[in-house]
């Protein structure tokens, strides 16, 4: 299934975050999108997801418009995300975390299986199940009991993928999945990354580690100041001029 931003403007207090942004995510691809900082990366996810309403453009997701929906609609969809800022339930553990995840594909209400009520046990145990097979994919089997909020921060990242993975998309947008992690905790998420698409789910990330990026990306879409500035593969991002002045400048300007 694929994406397709066409035209794509946001605005805040008069200021242009997004400024005619189109571009397409093609289905069974990762695809990065990439810039300095305040380029718009994460806007353009807000206005894809239904977070933000662009004062012009529109979004089609396998042809079809998804354009004024609420997030939960475009969820339902297919179309998945996770956030910057690790978003758990810190006081449950893992497993009700992921199972929170499955409760729209469950025919019982979460918290009555949490209750663990008669009537629905049997709906407990398989959606036990389905957690426990989505955490052994993350590599999260051993935490499976343990409170979400006592996990170090890289597992709390791989415990907020789980919990997106548990609500099956066929697209999975990833705001920086890597951020605050060391060296192996990015290595095992660059690895996941390629077994989720190679599973059959597009992915669509944000990231600024640009070893990563380049070392799992099919395309790289890459933003500055609100406006695609280069589109192609990896080999050809690295040597194109205007993103090396665009990160060049960047740089210049943190130093």
């Amino acid at each position: 299934m694929s994406l397709a931003v066409r035209g794509l403007a946001v605005q805040f207090g008069g200021v242009s975050a997004l400024a005619d942004v189109s571009f397409a995510v093609e289905p069974g691809t990762i695809t990065s999108l990439i810039g300095p900082n305040g380029a718009g990366k994460t806007t353009a996810f807000n206005a894809i997801t239904g977070y933000l309403r662009p004062i012009r453009g529109s979004v089609l997701y396998d042809g079809v418009p998804l354009d004024g929906l609420r997030p939960s609609q475009i969820s339902r969809r297919g179309v998945v995300r996770t956030f910057q800022k690790t978003s758990v339930f810190p006081t449950l553990s893992v497993e009700e975390n992921v199972m929170i995840g499955l409760h729209p594909r469950g025919r019982a209400g979460f918290w009555s299986i949490l209750a663990a009520r008669r009537s629905v046990r049997a709906e407990e145990m398989r959606l036990a199940a389905q957690a426990a097979e989505i955490l052994t994919f993350v590599g999260l089997a051993h935490r499976q009991r343990a409170e979400a909020s006592a996990l170090p921060y890289g597992e709390q990242r791989l415990v907020e993928l789980a919990v997106a993975l548990a609500a099956q998309p066929r697209m999975l947008l990833l705001d920086e999945p890597a951020a605050g992690m060391t060296g192996g905790e990015k290595e095992l998420v660059s690895g996941l990354i390629r077994k989720i698409r190679d599973g059959g789910v597009t992915v669509f990330l944000v990231e600024h580690d640009m070893r990563m990026v380049m070392g799992i990306s099919d395309t790289v879409i890459v933003l500055n100041h609100g406006r695609v500035i280069a589109e192609g593969d990896p080999a050809a991002i690295r040597v194109h001029p205007d993103v090396i002045r665009a990160y060049l400048g960047a740089a210049a300007t943190r130093g």
